[in-house]
């Protein structure tokens, strides 16, 4: 069974940081290209920043020099660094993990609340 637990999301104020952490079990972790989405109130799910299992990163405009995506393949683990966090940060975060072999199989966690306010 295949699970991607994420954790870490909270209250922030405005210019705070928080880590984002999603562990994954029940995959060939380091095979697998992993991602951060989210879903804000009233709007479509997003791609904020995506990492393949190479290492190549790609993010959101919105959040470039802000966000950082990393992995770590020993802990089944990959992690979002949220720097100066706006309010319109402000999401359900989720985490995502994709692999396209003879076919595409995709994954995604239950989400983690993140809210960016004074």
């Amino acid at each position: 069974q295949v699970q991607l637990e994420e954790s870490g999301g909270g209250l922030v104020q405005p210019g705070g940081s928080l880590r984002l952490s999603c562990a994954a079990s029940g995959i060939i972790f380091s095979r697998y290209d992993m991602g951060w989405f989210r879903q804000a109130p009233g709007k479509q799910r997003e791609l904020v920043t995506s990492i393949t299992s190479g290492g190549s990163t790609n993010y959101a405009d919105s959040v470039k020099g802000r966000f950082t995506i990393s992995r770590d393949n020993a802990k089944n683990t990959v992690y979002l660094q949220m720097n100066s966090l706006k309010p319109e940060d402000t999401a359900v975060y989720y985490c995502n993990a994709q692999i396209l072999t003879f076919v595409r199989k995709e994954y995604w966690g239950q989400g983690t609340q993140v809210t960016v306010s004074s």
